[in-house]
């Protein structure tokens, strides 16, 4: 049985996701050692750290595709690490966009964007692609909709994934590496999806290794180095003037042009 657990703290926080001393260990490796951070509404945060640094796992994390080992994670006043609570429903409140596009081939782009809110959510036919040629349509893909993800490229594919992720309007976007399986002339169309999905007011969580997007388009860096957070701030704060000294070698080594 599912159980909203309230949180004792303010209802006009609008805190969105509360991450609370959250320890993740793999065997005697302990990937996130008690991090604590919030990301607030219409607020576009981002994740960044070196390979290693536990950001892919906190992700996991939060869309319960990992348990924690110690600490606490809400989604408004849901306590989603609490063991009753119903897992479905909460992913239901999470748009989730992977590296990799983890569309089905033998489907058409309307029934990838749809076939959550159809076979899961029981959205009428009608209702859902509705839905989904209007959110095509905002990025200028409708045209594309009885296409195959083979006949796409990478950055369109990206695209699909992310419409995909919003269909069912989400209370929180993560965005996992979002780019990385990308060739680097396609990078932008999807970055710049984001930062309308920013505009838009959309409350985003994105772990990525394009700072000097994450600069631009983040409200705010969180920087996890070996599995605790180093810095959270500012892009000028953490990226401009950093005054630790392991910080500022991590942003100095990869300055962008």
């Amino acid at each position: 049985m599912a159980v909203d657990s309230q949180r004792p703290t303010d209802e006009g926080s609008a805190k969105v996701l509360r991450i609370d001393n959250v320890v993740k260990r793999f065997g005697d490796n302990t990937v996130l050692d008690h991090v604590s951070f919030d990301v607030h509404r219409h607020e576009t945060v981002a994740l960044l750290g070196a390979s290693g640094s536990g950001k892919s796992t906190l992700m996991k994390c939060v869309n319960l595709l990992e348990q924690v080992n110690d600490g606490q994670i809400w989604l408004g006043s849901t306590d989603i690490t609490d063991p009753r609570v119903d897992q479905d429903k909460v992913r239901a409140r999470i748009g989730v966009v992977f590296q990799h596009f983890n569309l089905f081939s033998h489907m058409s782009v309307i029934n990838n964007v749809t076939l959550a809110a159809r076979k899961v959510h029981k959205w009428p036919r009608d209702k859902a692609e509705n839905k989904a040629l209007g959110l095509l349509e905002r990025i200028g893909m409708a045209d594309k909709a009885r296409e195959y993800p083979d006949r796409l490229s990478g950055g369109q594919q990206q695209r699909v994934a992310i419409v995909r992720a919003l269909m069912m309007d989400p209370e929180l976007l993560l965005l996992d590496e979002i780019t990385s399986a990308l060739d680097p002339l396609l990078v932008g169309e999807v970055l710049d999806m984001v930062e309308e999905l920013k505009t838009q007011g959309a409350t985003i969580l994105m772990a990525t290794h394009e700072m000097g997007f994450a600069h631009d388009a983040a409200d705010r860096i969180v920087l996890l180095r070996r599995g605790k957070i180093a810095e959270n701030g500012t892009p000028h704060d953490v990226m401009d003037n950093p005054s630790d000294p392991e910080t500022y070698a991590f942003f100095h080594s990869r300055r962008r042009p």
